[in-house]
């Protein structure tokens, strides 16, 4: 008999002998204790009653799912595709690694294609599907810095005033973040416009310096993408130091900050300075996943126009001359906080769950184990390979 078929012959459900993650610590000898899709709360194994279906989960790891909010694809394909075997794949996958929600992310292209992908993004969040639940889209929008594109492609790219966004915002009910370079013309009138709509406006992509980017957040700027990747940083104008935007990153407590811990993107020190400065309640871990994620070393990609190439744990520009977005999913990326950068566990799970659903407003539904929050939860192995994995109440199979 399956876990499912067991649940279903009981009313509650009960995850037993096993290391619970809270926000603020992991604790054993409770059960989580869940009924239909719905955490009811923890209690102590010995008042479990025959009512309730027990899981022995053998001293594992049980978490909250974990939640990416910059992912593009894996596995082949990318939620630019407005296809429904693409998604279903990058999803079936995600949810195999106890990714239990993301946020698809689009990379830029004709303003045309995006609508259509918001179109099929909002079809697809209004039908029951298997897999990771997708909470909304993230776009790294047209609207970035030329300079700082890194690997977006460069034909794609515009500026906000030339009139181009509206068929965009027309989609405020599914678009969660909005990716933009403050410094360019047009930008802050965007930003407010983005606030006003419930869209979360993200610096990324961009040359601004500190004074833009406290201008934008006065009109609502409040997220910063993927740190020290295709960012500025601290430039002389004449005798004078102009901060960039890692450094607001780094010092302003009103942004959100998203960090991909890949030990591709970022060595040691700079993923150890992040943590220092920015600390896990406003640090989120993202896998910024592309569609070479999960495949072999010298396997090539595209997104859009442009072609990439799976390097040494990493996607990489054909010339090498940038990185392509990781190619490691989220659940991968814990290890490395913790035995890499020396963060405690506790945190870097909170850095994958409760951090990012705070920064786009959804803690009070999912990101940590607690009473009345959804039955979204994942059971990891040691290395952090998932074990079990379950969404809204139910067991991923």
């Amino acid at each position: 008999m399956t876990e499912s078929q067991l649940a279903l012959r009981h009313k509650w459900i009960a995850l037993t002998n096993g290391r619970i993650a809270l926000p603020d610590g992991i604790i054993s000898g409770k059960a989580v204790v869940i009924e239909g899709d719905t955490i009811l709360g923890l209690t102590d194994g010995g008042h479990l009653g025959s009512e309730t279906a027990q899981l022995d989960v053998g001293g594992r790891l049980i978490t909250p799912g974990l939640i990416d909010i910059h992912i593009h694809g894996a596995l082949g394909h990318t939620f630019n595709e407005p296809d429904p075997a693409a998604w279903d794949i990058i999803l079936r996958e995600n949810a195999r690694r106890g990714v239990t929600s993301l946020v698809a992310t689009f990379a830029p292209e004709s303003i045309a294609n995006l609508a259509r992908g918001f179109d099929f993004c909002r079809k697809w969040m209004n039908e029951p599907h298997p897999g990771t639940r997708v909470l909304g889209a993230h776009l790294e929008s047209p609207y970035v810095s030329p300079a700082q594109r890194g690997a977006l492609d460069p034909t794609s790219m515009r500026t906000p005033g030339d009139g181009s966004v509206e068929p965009l915002l027309a989609y405020a009910d599914v678009l969660r973040i909005f990716v933009l370079a403050p410094e360019l013309p047009g930008a802050l009138d965007l930003i407010a416009r983005l606030d006003s709509l419930g869209i979360i406006p993200a610096v990324g992509h961009s040359s601004a310096k500190d004074e833009q980017v406290l201008a934008a957040m006065c009109a609502g700027l409040r997220h910063v993408t993927h740190i020290w990747s295709a960012m500025s940083s601290t430039v002389r104008e004449g005798p004078w130091r102009k901060p960039g935007v890692l450094e607001s990153a780094l010092v302003f407590d009103g942004l959100n900050v998203e960090m991909i811990a890949d030990n591709r993107h970022l060595p040691y020190t700079l993923m150890k300075l992040a943590t220092k400065c920015i600390g896990p309640d406003r640090l989120s871990i993202v896998s910024d996943a592309t569609n070479g994620a999960g495949l072999p070393t010298g396997t090539r990609y595209r997104m859009g126009s442009m072609e990439y190439v799976v390097g040494d744990g990493v996607g990489m520009m054909l010339d090498n001359t940038a990185f392509a977005g990781s190619t490691t999913l989220l659940n991968q990326m814990i290890p490395v906080l913790r035995d890499v950068v020396g963060v405690p566990l506790v945190e870097a799970i909170r850095m994958a769950t409760l951090t990012p659903t705070r920064a786009i407003g959804m803690d009070a539904s999912i990101g940590s184990i607690a009473p009345g929050k959804r039955a979204d939860i994942a059971i990891f192995n040691d290395d952090f390979s998932a074990w079990r994995v379950m969404i809204s109440g139910r067991m991923n199979e």
